[in-house]
């Protein structure tokens, strides 16, 4: 359970962090527990900020992951509104932006990541924002009033699922993308196409194929985006979301190993046995497909908690699971189950209506992927099967009028 007088630091109060410092205590450790954060706030709720936080009254508090008193009764000593700005592994001390120094016995970096800024004239201009944290959500609310002009730089998840709540305040919508169709390094052709109708059909414009040179402005707030083909798509605000890098400063310069992320293992230990890096932050092993990689999810965040956790209680690894995210725009709900990787068939299984279907990715006979649109079903026992790698008969798997778990051979 760690020794009484052990000290653990947490660095990031987001939520890899903040559930770090809950399950702590819910594991038994008694020692010490101090968590770091840069924002002003515990630990919240992230995915509404781009859905329903939008769309709450201007002000309204984030959703917390613990009501506020629990870190007091909980002995979590919370530190927010503070940097972390240098580690120094040998005496396993951590210096803060407040210069105090942090000694530690176990060390958990949950820094997260933080959006890519493109670097293009105009970048700095008022109006040009991004989406991480809820002060950018405060931000990104005051430009999404009806009739207000809002492009969107990037046909991802956010920038699409700020699209659906933008059009539900009744502001105009242009998504610019690199790529020619949405959702080109996460999803299939076939959802692409869908959330593209999906979008259009709500009055959303694109602009697709298209990279953005520079933003321009008056008076020091944005008035357009400048394509490179010599347009400009005139706006009252631009949400940059193309990406996200991993905030592994700290970690690099102590000399961890990183690779666009801090390297871990199965139990979220880095490469000094004393140091845990959790969330966003952390490239880690993908044992269902044989490679590591960052993954950007609450599920994630979660699961890596209980890695590091477990560790520095001395309690049992916890199963591996299957990676998933969800999305959800307008009435759609998305729900991802695996990756698409070494894919070599893909399938449909249609549902009640063309609003509800589950794509599947196949290696032979055994799912790697599941991609459903409001089927949670699909979803649920698409996720089972590729946990167990049961093999599927691809015939009883595309047919809907078949129950799914009867398609296992």
């Amino acid at each position: 359970m760690g020794r009484a007088d052990a000290h653990v630091v947490i660095l990031g109060a987001g939520h890899a962090g903040g559930t770090a410092a809950a399950l702590l205590r819910q594991y038994g450790f008694e020692g010490a527990i101090t968590l770091v954060g840069e924002e002003s706030i515990p630990p919240y709720h992230r995915p509404p900020l781009s859905k329903a936080s939008l769309r709450a009254a201007s002000g309204a508090a984030p959703t917390l992951l613990k009501p506020t008193e629990f870190y007091e009764t909980a002995g979590v000593r919370l530190r927010l509104g503070i940097r972390a700005d240098k580690l120094e592994r040998q005496s396993r001390t951590v210096t803060l932006s407040t210069g105090e120094d942090l000694q530690y016995d176990h060390l958990v970096i949950a820094t997260g990541a933080r959006p890519i800024r493109l670097r293009v004239a105009g970048s700095d201009l008022d109006g040009v924002l991004e989406l991480r944290t809820a002060g950018d959500a405060e931000r990104l609310k005051k430009a999404l009033k009806a009739g207000q002009r809002l492009a969107i730089v990037g046909g991802g998840y956010i920038g699409l699922e700020v699209a659906a709540s933008a059009r539900a305040l009744g502001a105009d919508v242009t998504v610019i993308e690199r790529e020619l169709r949405l959702l080109a390094r996460v999803a299939c052709r076939e959802l692409s196409t869908f959330f593209h109708d999906c979008h259009a059909r709500q009055g959303v414009n694109f602009e697709l194929g298209a990279t953005v040179s520079g933003f321009e402005g008056q008076g020091g707030h944005i008035t357009g985006v400048h394509l490179d083909d010599g347009r400009t798509i005139a706006c009252d605000a631009a949400l940059v979301g193309v990406g996200a890098v991993p905030n592994d400063e700290i970690a690099r310069d102590a000399g961890l190993d990183t690779a666009s992320g801090i390297l871990v293992d199965l139990e979220a230990r880095t490469s000094d046995p004393a140091i845990f890096a959790i969330g966003d932050v952390a490239r880690r092993p993908i044992p269902l497909y044989a490679h590591v990689a960052r993954l950007e999810s609450v599920p994630n965040a979660l699961e890596q908690a209980k890695q590091a956790v477990g560790a520095i209680v001395g309690r049992p690894a916890p199963v591996h699971e299957v990676p998933w995210q969800w999305s959800d725009q307008y009435d759609v709900k998305l729900q991802i189950a695996g990756q698409a990787i070494d894919v070599d068939r893909v399938l449909r299984r249609g549902g009640p209506s063309p609003e509800s279907f589950a794509i599947f990715h196949l290696k032979g006979d055994r799912i790697q992927c599941v991609e459903a649109i409001n089927s949670p079903q699909d979803f649920l026992v698409g996720k089972q099967f590729i946990g167990v790698r049961a093999s599927i008969d691809p015939d009883k798997l595309s047919d809907a009028a078949i129950p799914l778990k009867e398609a296992v051979i």
